[in-house]
């Protein structure tokens, strides 16, 4: 009789604990999907249910190989954008409980729309699948993309005949490009190497691996002290002008309240930074310092008129003359010179 007793005393003890463990979790859950959509800014405090504070002995975040006990939105911990979080509470009861969540961090101010008037365009050869795109003066820098038809290439703006093509490998796909001094550096796609040429002759002078933390070679560009990469993600990766295969700081980019991921091309100008989001008819301008974008131009009737109804000729090419600037796409027949303020 007594350990009949005993048993269902224990069988109690169980079923409590594990009504409350799914309480925890259930209520954490409820808590992480109705902030995902809100989300949080630097210096926010997580307010977590009283389901999981009175029930806890301890709560720490986990994040990639970093944990920390504070539930503040803290910029040494947390990055802009959307941020893959493991919750871990130590119960009680000394039972540990995880839970896996997306934080994601906006920025307090919202991105301005910035309102541009078109004054001129150019021809471009349609048959150019461009990723990077650079103007000196009036001489343009184009790198092509797709294996068996990648190449750099030079040309005068107004003319799409190139003066100088520097033909790729086969098995090459040409990625972002930029200038540096006489030199111009460009990125591949998924061959893990870029190429420095000459930026008189286009000959190719050397190669380097790409950092082991970018995946994927996107957009390029130059703020005049290191080279600026995008690989498809949230993240501006800053290399080493002398050694592009050393990261040396990687920042995130986000918006009030959009997440925006897969940046791709880039142009860095009177201390900003340019860059367009794949798939999207935007031009997000970005502050360097933090990442945060602070304005946003809207291309959406110049995709529509160039695209063809083909969803992969997006725009993808941004460039500076003078204080005007420079905008075109994969295939497309235009370059269109735009004046904003």
């Amino acid at each position: 009789m007594k350990q009949n007793i005993t048993m269902g005393f224990a069988a109690v003890l169980f079923l409590v604990s594990c009504s409350n463990k799914e309480k925890m979790l259930d209520s954490l859950a409820d808590y992480n999907n109705a902030k995902e959509a809100k989300g949080y800014h630097f210096g926010d405090k997580l307010d977590l249910p009283k389901e999981v504070t009175e029930n806890a002995e301890s709560v720490t975040i986990s994040f990639g190989d970093k944990e920390t006990t504070d539930l503040t939105i803290d910029p040494k911990f947390f990055t802009l954008g959307d941020n893959a979080v493991t919750f871990n509470i130590k119960t009680k009861g000394g039972e540990v409980l995880n839970q896996d969540a997306t934080i994601n961090v906006f920025t307090k101010t919202p991105e301005q729309n910035i309102p541009y008037t078109i004054v001129a365009d150019y021809p471009h050869d349609p048959k150019n699948f461009i990723e990077g795109f650079v103007v000196e003066g009036n001489t343009v820098y184009e790198s092509d993309g797709m294996k068996g038809a990648s190449q750099l290439i030079k040309y005068t703006l107004g003319s799409d005949v190139p003066r100088i093509v520097a033909k790729q490998p086969a098995e090459i796909f040409s990625e972002g490009c930029a200038i540096v001094g006489d030199k111009v550096y460009q990125l591949t796609y998924q061959n893990k190497i870029g190429f420095i040429y000459d930026k008189n002759t286009l000959k190719k002078i050397s190669e380097f691996p790409l950092p082991g933390v970018i995946g994927e070679g996107w957009g390029l560009t130059y703020d005049g002290k290191n080279l600026i990469a995008t690989d498809g993600s949230k993240n501006l990766y800053f290399l080493d002008v002398n050694n592009p295969s050393k990261v040396v700081k990687t920042m995130a980019v986000g918006g009030n309240s959009t997440i925006y991921n897969q940046l791709n091309e880039l142009e860095y100008h009177n201390g900003l930074i340019y860059a367009n989001v794949w798939h999207e008819p935007v031009i997000l301008k970005i502050n360097p310092v933090n990442g945060e974008v602070i304005g946003k131009f809207d291309f959406s009737q110049l995709t529509k008129e160039n695209d063809k109804g083909d969803s992969e000729h997006v725009l993808n090419g941004i460039a500076f003359k003078g204080d005007h600037m420079l905008v075109t796409g994969k295939n497309w027949e235009k370059i269109y010179e735009v004046t904003f303020k």
